[in-house]
């Protein structure tokens, strides 16, 4: 039955992805590539962001606000935005218009971003012995987040 839950919040959570991907024209255009190489930039941003915010940010023990490493946090978050930059300025794929290409580049991002943030976890919960609903919302909320990824 654990298997079964788990199962079902992996389909849940990373089946609209393969879903959108057939029912849009990327699949026609065959734009997989294309995705894999924005998810793998999405993959070594996350890795540059974690080491620059694990050198750089240090750990106060009081909750007071500082400046400095709250603009240092923003300066670290344009990361994502540099990779953006270039998966979709350097990751051309035949003749597609920039439409299907923006596409395909935010649909490799989510599913990066998905895989990221939400394998681990449903690995190790979802797999438990008693059933809870933390995880079949943690796949509704993959799914708002692909939403809201292209809505941008």
């Amino acid at each position: 039955m654990t298997m079964f839950h788990f199962f079902n919040c992996a389909i849940l959570t990373f089946g609209p992805h393969a879903i959108y991907y057939s029912a849009t024209p990327l699949s026609e255009y065959d734009t997989l590539g294309t995705s894999v190489k924005a998810a793998l930039v999405y993959l070594g941003t996350a890795l540059v962001k974690l080491v620059c915010l694990a050198t750089f940010l240090k750990v106060s023990e009081n909750d007071g606000f500082d400046p400095y490493q709250e603009l240092l946090k923003a300066v670290i978050g344009f990361i994502d935005v540099a990779g953006l930059y270039f998966a979709l300025t350097q990751l051309t794929h035949r003749n597609i218009s920039q439409n299907h290409k923006f596409q395909a580049v935010g649909l490799g991002w989510a599913f990066a971003d998905s895989v990221l943030h939400r394998l681990a976890p449903l690995w190790v919960g979802a797999r438990g012995l008693e059933f809870t609903w933390d995880f079949i919302l943690q796949g509704l909320e993959a799914n708002a987040n692909l939403v809201c990824i292209f809505r941008q």
